[in-house]
């Protein structure tokens, strides 16, 4: 997978819906004993609620996991679950928790309530592309400090070091797919004589919108 859409940390929202209390809760995790962790922590936090249902993703191993936390079989875990699949998020765990208001919603009115109780929080998260890319060094005269400063937002490219000395030194961190387009513009407006060299490749995120 080089590129996929996770989130950038904690976000949560609340409904009342028949006088049900649902409160949902996201964040991104690496590993599923970090998204265990988090669950175990909401169902303390929420001790007292009469349902903790949740759902994962991860990216490594492509694990996906649920649970309706005692409500009817396929109202709860995986509706939550297919709104993550839905909005296409990876390395993410929701906790939808439901206090009961003593109306009873049936399985159709649990499906959406818990399907909201999921989508309220993702819309309450800031979402971000993560992907491969590469960090380039370069060093530089002056000269071209201010041609440089103006491309680069063009590439949505992430200045990771800079020092001011006799030269400009720069390290930024580009997209894969601009690569090759940026290192063509940064030899045309340089004549040539500015050559990146690459530090290292990794995965970075870059906010969305």
């Amino acid at each position: 997978m080089e590129e996929y859409t996770t989130i950038a940390g904690y976000a949560s929202d609340s409904f009342i819906e028949r006088r049900s209390r649902f409160i949902g809760a996201i964040r991104p995790v690496q590993t599923e004993e970090e998204a265990i962790a988090f669950i175990n922590a909401k169902k303390a936090e929420y001790w007292d609620a009469t349902h903790n249902v949740y759902a994962y993703i991860l990216r490594d191993g492509q694990i996906r996991r649920y649970s309706d936390d005692g409500e009817p079989q396929g109202t709860a875990g995986i509706p939550v679950l297919e709104v993550l699949q839905k909005e296409g998020l990876w390395d993410v765990v929701v906790v939808v928790t439901r206090y009961f208001g003593g109306v009873l919603l049936g399985a159709g009115g649990l499906v959406r309530a818990y399907s909201h109780g999921c989508k309220i929080a993702v819309d309450a998260a800031e979402k971000q592309t993560v992907c491969e890319c590469a960090e380039l060094s370069m060093a530089f005269g002056y000269d071209f400090y201010g041609k440089i400063s103006y491309i680069l937002p063009k590439y949505e490219a992430q200045t990771t070091f800079s020092d001011f000395g006799a030269l400009v030194r720069m390290r930024v961190l580009l997209k894969d797919c601009y690569l090759t387009a940026f290192e063509k513009e940064l030899t045309e407006l340089s004549a040539g004589k500015i050559v990146p060299e690459l530090v290292e490749r990794r995965f970075a995120a870059f906010p969305q919108g």
